[in-house]
């Protein structure tokens, strides 16, 4: 993929400094025959920096495509507020829709158009003027240029995420939301659309992702909420959130086999993986590694060899998620 546009001029005062402002946004949908009433967002407060790769994290079923719908314009809200660069949605949802591009995780692409077309009527749906439009160029940055004139049905499932992409960037927007945007797509893909991204981020756009793939979320992301049974359960930078674990392992090979862990070493928390391995779960906050190594040693114990393994964000999102209770 080739270097990105540089993102939407709109004729609006200074930027804002949140790209997205989320005040108390609920969603309840009404009962449906036997189905009582479901609320799929439960008074959700987010603000999200503008500039910023902004991480969307939850369960399915937590709230996270209602919220990108809410934004988008394609469900309506229960109450609260919610502003786009600085538009609110219900004031002026024209322009509110206008400031953001929306990846969805579907691939609802009409097979019988080519990408030079959809990409066409895209641009004229948001109203951007012939002359203005930049077809070709998105479709080069996105590596389709060759495919411009190819029905869309005969494109590869990665090619068709891409196509997706480049809907979204028609209208040059300062916001882009990427809903799951590399579901059962390759490894090459995969990196070579987050390889675009940064540079879309680089060059000002503000990215909101949502993922399942964590270890994605923990490389890209600047900031991260959590999102559960509707309620925001976290939200803060990444070193932050990994901040609040306070947990480490380490596991620690000897020259000798044993047949128990010694009292000295049980009662720091050490286990045995087989004869040869002592594991240690400590909290760096609390205990020193050095005063960990120095117990072993006390006993005796000749040390080989030394790992450890820092608590991602896969532990903390577990954690959180099992945590939380069900909104009401």
């Amino acid at each position: 993929m080739r270097a990105p546009m540089q993102s939407a001029k709109l004729p609006q005062p200074p930027a804002p400094a949140n790209a997205l402002e989320i005040e108390g946004l609920t969603k309840i949908y009404a009962a449906r025959g036997p189905m009582p009433p479901k609320t799929a967002l439960d008074r959700v407060d987010l603000a999200v920096p503008r500039g910023e790769i902004f991480g969307l994290l939850g369960p399915n079923g937590a709230g996270k495509s209602t919220l990108i719908n809410i934004l988008a314009g394609l469900v309506n809200k229960t109450g609260g507020r919610a502003r786009i660069w600085g538009i609110d949605i219900d004031a002026d949802p024209r322009a509110s829709r206008g400031a953001i591009g929306i990846v969805p995780q579907e691939l609802n692409l009409d097979a019988f158009f080519t990408p030079r077309e959809l990409l066409e009527l895209q641009a004229g749906l948001y109203g951007v003027p012939k002359a203005e439009r930049r077809t070709a160029e998105i479709l080069a940055a996105v590596g389709l240029a060759d495919k411009a004139d190819a029905y869309s049905r005969t494109l590869s499932g990665g090619m068709r995420r891409r196509l997706l992409v480049a809907k979204a960037l028609v209208h040059a927007p300062p916001v882009l939301v990427l809903d799951e945007p590399t579901a059962g797509v390759d490894i090459e893909l995969r990196q070579s659309l987050w390889k675009y991204v940064r540079e879309l981020n680089a060059a000002g756009t503000t990215v909101v992702l949502t993922t399942h793939y964590l270890q994605e979320a923990e490389e890209l992301c600047d900031r991260i909420a959590i999102i559960n049974h509707g309620k925001v359960v976290a939200c803060d930078t990444k070193a932050a959130l990994l901040a609040r674990l306070d947990a480490k392992e380490m596991r620690v090979t000897i020259d000798c086999d044993l047949g128990q862990v010694p009292a000295s070493l049980a009662a720091a928390g050490a286990t045995l993986d087989g004869a040869r391995t002592l594991v240690v779960h400590y909290r760096p906050s609390r205990t020193r590694v050095d005063d960990l190594l120095a117990a072993i040693r006390a006993e005796g114990i000749a040390i080989v060899d030394i790992s450890t393994r820092e608590s991602d964000l896969e532990d903390l999102f577990l954690q959180l998620v099992r945590s939380a209770p069900a909104a009401a």
